[in-house]
């Protein structure tokens, strides 16, 4: 069973959205899965590479929802855009030298980031867009 899913309360009734948020967390259970893996002792070039599948799927949403709030005339549309871009940033720091410092507290920092997104932002921001 994975331990992130999109229960009913996530969907905002946009169905490319809702998609695409389905993705996101797949890919928080990736990242939950590696840390809880005992079998990988190096778990650097996974890190790495959930790091930056991550990245690259979030501006590819942000860049999708960001235009369809646009194209609605969303009336929170920049506060909306800086969160996204915050993620980018936040996600961005999740560099080489500190990934390889120390692996598990990378993940563990990064599933708590990710966590408290899906989880926030989804339900908070994103669900209040359909309702423009």
């Amino acid at each position: 069973m994975a331990m992130y899913e999109m229960k009913a309360e996530y969907y905002t009734g946009i169905n490319f959205i809702d998609e695409e948020h389905k993705k996101l967390f797949e890919i928080a259970n990736t990242v939950y899965e590696l840390l809880i893996n005992e079998f990988i002792p190096d778990k650097y070039d996974y890190i790495m590479e959930v790091v930056n599948e991550l990245k690259d799927y979030a501006r590819y949403h942000f860049q999708h929802e960001e235009e369809y709030m646009s194209k609605i005339k969303y009336r929170k549309f920049l506060s909306h855009k800086v969160a996204h871009d915050g993620f980018i940033k936040k996600i961005s720091e999740y560099n080489e030298d500190i990934v390889d410092e120390d692996q598990k507290q990378s993940l563990l920092e990064l599933l708590e980031f990710l966590t408290n997104w899906l989880v926030d932002h989804i339900l908070m921001e994103d669900k209040v867009i359909a309702d423009n």
